[in-house]
């Protein structure tokens, strides 16, 4: 109860002292960048999260999700903790269920109960922090889930039960914990000297910290009805978006709200061309006009008319390079169209005009 009250009061001071928090990201699928404040005077910005769902959609199939608030807290956390000055690189964010199936059949490390499937989770990689230090980091704070991938250079991190991936050393977990109070485990499965200390304030605390986030910001009403099914004064209720779902919303759908959002065009199989460009067409649309623009159709060659051409007066008589000079004059030098015999019809055309 005093962590649930501890959490309650960190989430007042917050909304009091005005709490404004931003995150910047790059995706290094889609090599979108963008840099959004998703906490406004210590409540989440509805626009902004819509921004950050589509900023981090399933890129294979193009759609987004509702995520999760806190994830983004959490990652907020570890970032002014690990005192990093480059954006968070997104690895993967959210996963549809077909796109869960097919990296499953790719990799066994793939759960098919993913926390991505949910909005809940991310893999990312800080390029001026090392790897296990950023694991660190995110297992001391004892928020969700984390993962260790040396080999890829990035760390899972979710919003699900405090657990970690591959277990650390029991030397470890006291180097990391050396009070003894974690919920981590050792690959003995043996708990730490304080673990059960660990669960009686960590567990409320994630609790009030997830009421928070699904009450939009959190106010002390909201969380204890969240929690304990008390009501709380109408002064304090506010109302509580449905909880996080898979968004079944396609792109398009979201066109006027993620606007502003600083991302790049999509891929040229999704472009529309305008019909009357102002502007020379950027490359990428250059490319996709070429590759589907079809090609007029072409007559077949006549052969007949073109001869009848050759020898029909109108057209000797316009300048489609014979000579003016006479037949008689007609010569290797001075003649300088096809290699066909003038007739006595071109010298008497060019006598009648």
């Amino acid at each position: 109860m005093a962590s649930f009250l501890a959490a309650t009061v960190q989430t007042q001071d917050a909304i009091a002292n005005g709490d404004t928090r931003s995150l910047s990201f790059y995706h290094t699928h889609t090599r979108e960048t963008a840099t959004i404040t998703y906490r406004r005077d210590g409540r989440y910005d509805d626009r902004a999260l819509e921004q950050l769902n589509w900023l981090l959609r399933d890129w294979r199939v193009e759609r987004p999700a509702k995520m999760d608030p806190r994830l983004f807290d959490i990652l907020w956390e570890i970032y002014r903790e690990a005192g990093s000055n480059e954006p968070i690189h997104v690895i993967s964010a959210y996963r549809s269920p077909a796109t869960n199936s097919m990296l499953r059949r790719r990799s066994s490390g793939v759960s098919d109960q993913s926390q991505h499937m949910l909005g809940k989770a991310m893999d990312i990689r800080l390029p001026d922090v090392d790897t296990a230090r950023l694991r660190a980091i995110a297992m001391r704070m004892q928020y969700g889930g984390v993962g260790y991938y040396p080999s890829s250079q990035f760390v899972h991190v979710d919003t699900g039960s405090v657990r970690a991936w591959p277990r650390m050393s029991q030397d470890q977990l006291v180097r990391l914990f050396p009070d003894g109070k974690t919920l981590h485990l050792p690959p003995s499965g043996k708990p730490l000297p304080r673990y059960e200390e660990a669960r009686a304030e960590i567990l409320p605390r994630n609790a009030a910290l997830a009421a928070q986030a699904s009450a939009g910001g959190g106010s002390s009403g909201n969380i204890l009805t969240a929690l304990f099914g008390r009501k709380a004064s109408p002064a304090a209720q506010a109302p509580q978006p449905p909880e996080t779902q898979v968004a079944s919303a396609l792109p398009e759908a979201l066109g006027a709200t993620l606007a502003p959002v600083p991302v790049p065009p999509r891929r040229p199989q999704e472009l529309a061309l305008p019909e009357q460009p102002k502007a020379p067409a950027a490359p990428a649309v250059a490319a996709f006009a070429l590759a589907t623009a079809q090609p007029e159709a072409i007559l077949g060659y006549n052969v007949e008319a073109a001869v009848e051409a050759l020898f029909d007066p109108r057209a000797s008589a316009a300048n489609v390079g014979f000579s003016q000079a006479l037949q008689t004059d007609l010569n290797s030098a001075s003649f300088s169209g096809p290699a066909v015999k003038p007739l006595s019809l071109i010298r008497q055309a060019q006598l009648d005009l």
